[in-house]
């Protein structure tokens, strides 16, 4: 199990190094290709048919995103699809609720990745950070990040900010990013409220240079999408990559 630091005994002020969005960002919106590899291509709608995920996975492959994240019932055939390219197939857990006991996060951890999953999203139990459980949130997420390290898989942990105090997010990305989070992710895009420029540099300042910052829920434009780099992330979730690619002038 992944060592953590005493959950109220965080150090939510030290200084973790710093990440450099205003490079990172010149060089991401570069050209079209170098934002297709930062952004993971996502279809997460629960309506969503196997046309739709083949669809998907061909854009992936025709544009090279980082990855395609799709619900777990889909995971093998993004994966089958996916197979040579070198583009991940990713699948989310615990979603969108967050809601799921940490034995189900390990079962379903361990089936996606049986299944070919490279990348995780999991969504943190939003309930038990309302309720003051830290120790519950650690012990979800290292549930997960266990079974993820464990097979050399990319867990994304997803903090639901819309849902949140100023407090709970830092607490929640401090606590996520000692539990083994490789990203910290903003939304689910399944409440009201995604992705904000001031929730990505809120994350960004806790995480510094430990974990990258994946901004996610309702993105649409490539204003959208610079804005959210600026402010610090280094990773976007989108259904909407395909259109905001032609923005920068992709065919």
């Amino acid at each position: 199990m992944i060592g953590i630091a005493p959950i109220d005994n965080l150090d939510l002020e030290f200084d973790h190094g710093s990440f450099d969005a205003a490079a990172f960002t010149a060089q991401a919106l570069s050209n079209w290709q170098s934002l297709a590899a930062i952004i993971d291509h996502s279809l997460l709608n629960p309506a969503a048919t196997r046309a739709q995920i083949e669809t998907l996975c061909a854009e992936a492959i025709r544009y090279r995103f980082a990855c395609v994240m799709v619900n777990p019932a889909w995971t093998s055939t993004a994966a089958a699809a996916l197979t040579g390219t070198g583009i991940p197939a990713g699948a989310v857990i615990g979603f969108p609720l967050g809601a799921s006991l940490v034995s189900t996060l390990r079962q379903e951890a361990s089936a996606v990745i049986r299944l070919g999953a490279r990348e995780l999203g999991l969504v943190i139990p939003i309930g038990q950070l309302k309720s003051g459980n830290h120790q519950a949130v650690q012990h979800s997420i290292q549930a997960a990040s266990g079974v993820a390290h464990e097979h050399g898989v990319l867990l994304k942990v997803i903090l639901e900010a819309a849902l949140l105090t100023m407090e709970e997010k830092l607490r929640a990305a401090e606590i996520a990013i000692q539990a083994g989070a490789g990203f910290i992710v903003t939304s689910t895009g399944f409440v009201s409220g995604g992705a904000t420029p001031a929730d990505v540099a809120l994350l960004r300042g806790v995480a510094g240079a430990r974990c990258g910052v994946l901004a996610a829920g309702g993105i649409g434009s490539l204003a959208e999408v610079r804005a959210l780099l600026e402010a610090g992330a280094n990773r976007i979730s989108t259904s909407a990559s395909v259109p905001i690619l032609r923005e920068l002038g992709a065919a």
